[in-house]
């Protein structure tokens, strides 16, 4: 039987487990997925005992995500420009690692009928999941991303994942600060994907009544809003695009979505995904 794990800490709230062995069941593959609470002293130490013991693969979930990059002996080309691993492939004991996240978003655009090639889009946040939606859209094809934050942190590191996405995409990266009110209408007006990647409106979070999208921006008609938080699934800024009547999604499909490529890079099949999301909705409605 093939062993996989989901490694970080915390991990105990993960639903991983549930998504990726329900895979497993439905799918006929002889494999089970494990939990490995995994902090950045003990991360090699235990990448070295997965390898030992032949673990086929492995999820990584904060704070190891970056740190994970240095152990693999190969990253794929996304995780090679934002610095992150979330997906570990172990072939013989050498390590491939992907990023998956970006994946996952541009999946769920592309069940709604969505592709980014040659559009505009506006992204809330400058942190891990924001980076990699901004790398994975601009490999798609995004003529432009208009990125929003406020921390001077945050806009020096949205400028280094630009300067190292510039020789694999010609997409424009433009950084602007939440309080540019009129300039963000006129971004949304030209925008296909308004997209929160921040953890603004999300339950246990630190704002979970907020809204990043100030009151007096309006939402275009037909912009496509999404939320990556899906926990829970109409979040402040959610329930404002469909009071409005905008097409909105929460994160769940991202969620999934990145499960799936992480499932068809380890084992080469496709999730079933209408089982799985049944089950996560499920989950989530407890």
């Amino acid at each position: 039987m093939d062993t996989y794990y989901l490694i970080g800490k915390p991990i105990s709230h993960s639903l991983s487990p549930l998504m990726m062995n329900l895979s497993f069941r439905k799918t006929g593959i002889d494999a089970e997925y494990r939990l490995l609470e995994t902090g950045l002293p003990d991360l090699a130490a235990h990448t070295e005992q997965l390898k030992a013991s032949g673990a086929a693969g492995w999820n990584v979930t904060m704070p190891c995500k970056s740190a994970m990059c240095a152990l693999c002996d190969e990253l794929s080309p996304a995780a090679e420009i934002c610095g992150a691993v979330n997906t570990v492939k172990n072939e013989g004991g050498r390590l491939t690692g992907h990023t998956t996240d970006g994946a996952g978003f541009i999946s769920a655009l592309r069940n709604r009928g969505i592709s980014l090639r040659g559009k505009r889009m506006v992204l809330f946040g400058s942190g891990g999941a924001a980076g990699i939606i901004m790398i994975q859209s601009a490999l798609e094809g995004a003529e432009e991303i208009r990125v929003y934050c406020n921390r001077p942190a945050s806009r020096i590191r949205t400028e280094e994942l630009a300067a190292k996405l510039q020789p694999h995409s010609s997409c424009t990266v433009t950084i602007r600060s939440y309080a540019e009110t009129e300039i963000m209408k006129r971004d949304l007006l030209e925008s296909a994907v308004l997209v929160n990647a921040t953890n603004i409106g999300m339950e246990g979070g630190p704002d979970p009544d907020g809204c990043l999208l100030p009151d007096s921006v309006p939402l275009p008609p037909d912009l496509f809003v999404y939320d990556i938080i899906y926990h829970p699934a109409v979040t402040p800024l959610i329930r404002r695009a469909m009071t409005q009547g905008n097409p909105c999604e929460s994160g769940l499909s991202m969620l999934i979505g990145q499960g799936a490529e992480s499932f068809r890079i380890w084992t080469g099949q496709e999730m079933p995904l209408s089982d799985v999301t049944d089950a996560l909705t499920d989950a989530l409605s407890v």
